[in-house]
């Protein structure tokens, strides 16, 4: 006789594995925030490129050189696109018509944005005055930058070793009209307004290499 053995019996007795709960992960605080944070910021950079586009405009930019009191005429001018221009104050191509007949109050450099701060209606020259350019060496220049509308005081030096001069300087006082480092960024030539009556005797210091500039007062 053979015997049947049965794993049913077995199988029912075994214990049951009970199931698996898989528990649900929190998202912490923090993390939450900085991802709405990074949203935020990814949506203001897509608003400000789009403004940045938006801010493209025509202004008007220096054709070629225009010196300082000359009048600016529509040859001097060119067109351009400029975008975005946060920061700046160029003047729109429409307002031409405002530049054309102004005097540059400032040398006026090809290929560089043109503003109104540049220009000017009145005379760089009042009745009584005239021009004279001065060069000097930058450690003879009062500061590193002179700007439109600077006083100055120029005082005559000795000459030579003769020390008697110095009791007996004499000073002069001008209007800085512009200013510009030339050569190899070593000198300095100051064009400035000042009383006719005076301009012969600064003009003969100049050329004896005999005047000393001195900033009274900053535009």
């Amino acid at each position: 006789m053979s015997l049947v053995t049965s794993n049913a019996a077995a199988t029912a007795d075994a214990p049951i594995a009970p199931p698996k709960v898989l528990r649900q992960r929190r998202m912490r605080p923090g993390l939450l925030g900085l991802a709405v944070l990074l949203i935020a910021l990814g949506g203001l950079g897509s608003a400000f490129a789009v403004n940045a586009v938006r801010a493209t405009g025509s202004y008007l930019a220096v054709a070629r050189p225009v010196e300082v009191g000359r009048v600016v005429s529509a040859d001097d001018l060119v067109t351009v696109q400029v975008a975005g221009g946060a920061g700046l104050s160029p003047v729109p191509a429409g307002q031409q018509g405002e530049v054309v007949g102004k005097r540059a109050k400032v040398s006026l450099v090809p290929g560089t944005l043109l503003t109104m701060e540049q220009l000017t209606d009145k005379p760089l020259l009042t009745a009584g005055q005239q021009q004279l350019s001065v060069g000097l060496d930058l450690s003879q220049a009062p500061a590193r930058q002179l700007h439109p509308g600077d006083k100055v005081s120029l005082v005559s030096t000795p000459a030579g070793n003769d020390d008697r001069s110095v009791t007996t300087a004499t000073r002069f006082e001008a209007t800085v009209i512009d200013a510009n480092i030339v050569g190899n960024d070593d000198e300095m030539v100051v064009y400035l307004a000042l009383a006719v009556r005076d301009v012969p005797a600064v003009a003969a210091l100049v050329a004896q290499d005999r005047i000393a500039i001195v900033l009274t007062e900053a535009a």
